[in-house]
């Protein structure tokens, strides 16, 4: 059994000893360095999510899925988090709107889990994918107008990070004035630039948009939801929609971009043999978007994988540690391509999988479309990435390519489907935020 003294020299900015600090620039720079370290230890590690907030990561890709799919063990429910109870842990920390409980799917177990992932699950089984297709293309289509005459952009922030949450503002009925809320609250809270601000707009704005679609429902997930014979409550609903729309469209930011990143960036993909959907595999297996995540919860004191865990320790899994856990080397390329852990597992995997897919492929593929000879604008390692804990992220990805010019209008194949009331003229709203912007340009 390894030791202290065995370890190796720890990556920089990572202790010799006591917990590894998962933010920071450091960690982001390099994380593979943090998890190949953080193995010395055994199948989980003790590590520091924030200043202050502690954590246990599971790293070893069998004990992540026994984890996963141990909801006697395990669970869910963030009221169990005892130093979040006993006031160690500020309300104020940057991760505590990713963590601390919600009356959702996520943060729910048992009957209650069942009943309000079975009204998700529903609801998103009723998204047409043809007309999500075309709202891709239309959303996407906008965004690279944007900027296809200057011949350069940022493609991380003016296009993979807008085109998602574009997209669930229109799947969820948003009209402009509460689209553009949304969109400011969620990337707050993922960005942590006053995250409490960011999650008091975005619970306000969603609570809105409740109360709008209990008096005037659409063709839209909102209202599906809301129609659901689960009966939600409005908090039910506002709660289910914050995690629908949040970890939706940040993890589809980093996805896209960390597959952009890829197809500009290595040689295989140039030649045209491997497809965007190859990309999309090698991604989530080498560069998951949400890096480490999953909160659970012992229901009491339990040791673990080796390691001893006491009733209400936070226990996160590394799906990227856990992806490329050395054990998986020999039978790695055998494995079948949902064999990864991007998407969690158990009972509580991600339910929005195909639509995710979807809206990657679409977003991609009608990038590189409009501007075949797009390339990286400065050296790949040159890249940074975004500290914090959970997510795979790039801080900007510049690309340049020859400029061109689009026509105004998409075709009709292309167009959106909008839903509600947004299809009616609103000028003062439209001056607002970036939704705004979106719908007045489609309008026109």
């Amino acid at each position: 059994m390894d030791t202290q003294s065995d370890f190796p020299a720890p990556p920089p900015g990572c202790p010799a000893h006591g917990r590894v600090p998962l933010h920071g620039s450091e960690f982001q720079a390099n994380p593979e360095a943090y998890y190949d370290w953080m193995r010395r230890y055994g199948a989980a590690a003790p590590v520091e999510l924030a200043p202050g907030v502690e954590a246990t990561l599971v790293t070893d890709y069998s004990a992540a899925l026994q984890l996963l799919q141990n909801s006697d063990t395990f669970r869910k429910d963030a009221r169990r988090w005892r130093d979040l109870n006993e006031g160690k842990i500020s309300p104020s920390s940057p991760v505590v709107p990713l963590l601390a409980y919600r009356p959702n799917c996520m943060f729910t177990d048992g009957a209650d889990h069942m009943r309000l992932r079975q009204a998700v699950t529903d609801s998103l089984a009723k998204v047409d994918t043809h007309q999500l297709s075309r709202h891709v293309d239309g959303v996407s289509r906008y965004l690279i107008e944007q900027f296809s005459s200057r011949g350069s952009v940022d493609l991380l922030n003016d296009y993979a990070k807008l085109l998602p949450l574009f997209v669930f503002s229109e799947l969820f009925g948003c009209p402009a004035e509460i689209g553009d809320r949304v969109i400011f609250g969620i990337s707050g809270i993922f960005d942590g630039i006053n995250a409490e601000k960011a999650n008091e707009v975005l619970t306000q704005s969603v609570s809105e948009l409740v109360a709008l679609k209990r008096s005037n429902p659409g063709n839209d997930v909102t209202s599906w939801l809301m129609q659901h014979h689960a009966q939600l409550t409005d908090e039910e609903m506002a709660h289910q929609l914050v995690l629908l729309l949040g970890s939706g469209a940040e993890p589809l930011r980093n996805l896209i971009a960390n597959c952009l990143h890829l197809l500009l960036s290595d040689d295989r993909y140039s030649g045209g043999g491997l497809l965007v959907e190859d990309a999309i595999d090698d991604v989530l297996w080498n560069s998951p978007p949400m890096a480490n995540y999953s909160p659970h919860y012992p229901v009491s004191d339990v040791e673990f994988a080796g390691t001893k865990l006491r009733a209400g320790d936070l226990v996160l899994v590394s799906y990227a540690a856990a992806n490329s856990d050395p054990a998986l080397a020999a039978s790695r390329e055998q494995q079948s391509k949902r064999a990864h852990l991007a998407w969690s597992a158990g009972p509580h995997a991600c339910p929005a999988k195909d639509p995710a897919q979807l809206i990657t492929v679409s977003a991609i593929e009608n990038l590189l479309n409009q501007l075949p000879d797009v390339e990286l604008a400065v050296p790949s390692e040159s890249l940074t990435w975004r500290p914090g804990p959970f997510n795979r992220g790039l801080a900007a990805l510049p690309a340049r390519f020859t400029p061109i010019r689009m026509d105004k209008h998409p075709t009709p194949q292309q167009q959106p489907v909008t839903s509600g009331d947004q299809s009616r003229p609103n000028t003062k709203r439209e001056k607002g935020g970036l939704w705004s912007s979106f719908l007045a340009w489609w309008r026109v």
